[in-house]
């Protein structure tokens, strides 16, 4: 009998409660975008109506890389279908190759077949074999595809990709420099638990992001947090494996898969929050970490000190933390 939970939210902003005399309205604007939800708190002194215009810029972007659209380029990439591609799948696409390299394969967008094979990607699942995992190794791997003129080349047609694990964060940086664009400076925008925090909130104070205790069975955000911290100017993500996995005969099999190996992971980091400059990277990081475990993630981070993070991993049976984020 398998058990099959969701990732729904892994992050949730803290709404400070509101001063009798505070002196801005802030606007709340929420919408679908990318197979989720988005949420926006802001400042407009001008009080527009942006949801539109902001939905306008999440339309663009699903057609450029939602994988749920059967329409969008990353769809018809992977379908071998000649199309001209614009600017939001170059970025993405060229940040895949960065993360790629930085995290010695631990990232990889081109690991979709391997995900679908163990039922977290868009196909069913199927029946694990050491022959198969080696069979779909053949065709994974971003030295297999590049883009070269505007045009995308594969080494073999079967390589298929999947850009959620950090086209979400970058859905994020789009809007927030859409809200800049409209000379608005202070604001929280969440799609899918990856956000993006600018200036202060309604109350002046830095923006609270609680994080979500990663415990199985914790499937509602924001219900059992662990810890609480206090942003501005900055994104921030998280990746963890208790919300999205499935038991089959007795074992767990989480959601992250190592593209090196082919199979779940296994070892005890639980969650990766990380801080960086841009959600997209945020994003990728928090994403590989997951990948790596704690002792790895722990070296990556120390080799890269752009990146702040917060992970939790299980010691004797007891939660543990790790943490290189300083005042933010």
């Amino acid at each position: 009998m398998k058990k099959l939970s969701f990732l729904f939210i892994l992050l949730i902003f803290i709404s400070t409660s509101c001063n009798n005399n505070k002196e801005k309205e802030y606007t709340s604007i929420s919408g679908k975008a990318l197979g989720t939800f988005y949420n926006i708190t802001c400042f407009d002194e001008n009080n527009r109506k942006l949801q539109a215009k902001i939905d306008s810029v999440l339309d663009r972007f699903n057609m450029s890389l939602s994988a749920y659209n059967p329409n969008s380029i990353i769809s018809k990439v992977n379908q071998n279908i000649d199309t001209e591609m614009d600017d939001y799948f170059k970025n993405v696409f060229y940040a895949a190759k960065y993360f790629y390299e930085i995290t010695d394969g631990a990232f990889d967008i081109s690991a979709s077949p391997l995900f679908s094979a163990w039922g977290f990607g868009f196909g069913n699942k199927e029946k694990i074999t050491s022959e198969l995992i080696d069979s779909l190794k053949l065709f994974t791997g971003m030295e297999k595809i590049t883009l070269l003129d505007g045009k995308i080349i594969k080494s073999d047609p079967r390589v298929n990709i999947n850009a959620n694990a950090l086209a979400k964060g970058y859905a994020v940086d789009v809007v927030a420099d859409f809200l800049l664009s409209q000379k608005i400076e202070n604001f929280l925008i969440e799609i899918g638990g990856e956000i993006v925090v600018k200036g202060k909130n309604q109350n002046s104070e830095k923006w609270k992001i609680g994080i979500d205790k990663p415990c199985d069975g914790n499937f509602n955000a924001g219900e059992t947090l662990i810890k609480i911290i206090e942003l501005t100017d900055r994104a921030i993500a998280t990746s963890g494996n208790y919300r999205q996995f499935y038991t089959d005969n007795g074992k767990k099999y989480a959601h992250t898969i190592d593209p090196i190996t082919g199979y779940p992971v296994q070892h005890s980091l639980l969650s990766a929050t990380v801080i960086a400059a841009d959600c997209m990277s945020a994003d990728a990081v928090a994403t590989s970490l997951m990948v790596m475990g704690i002792e790895k993630a722990k070296n990556f981070l120390d080799m890269h000190p752009e990146y702040q993070a917060y992970l939790i991993y299980e010691e004797n049976d007891e939660y543990r933390e790790y943490s290189n984020i300083t005042d933010n």
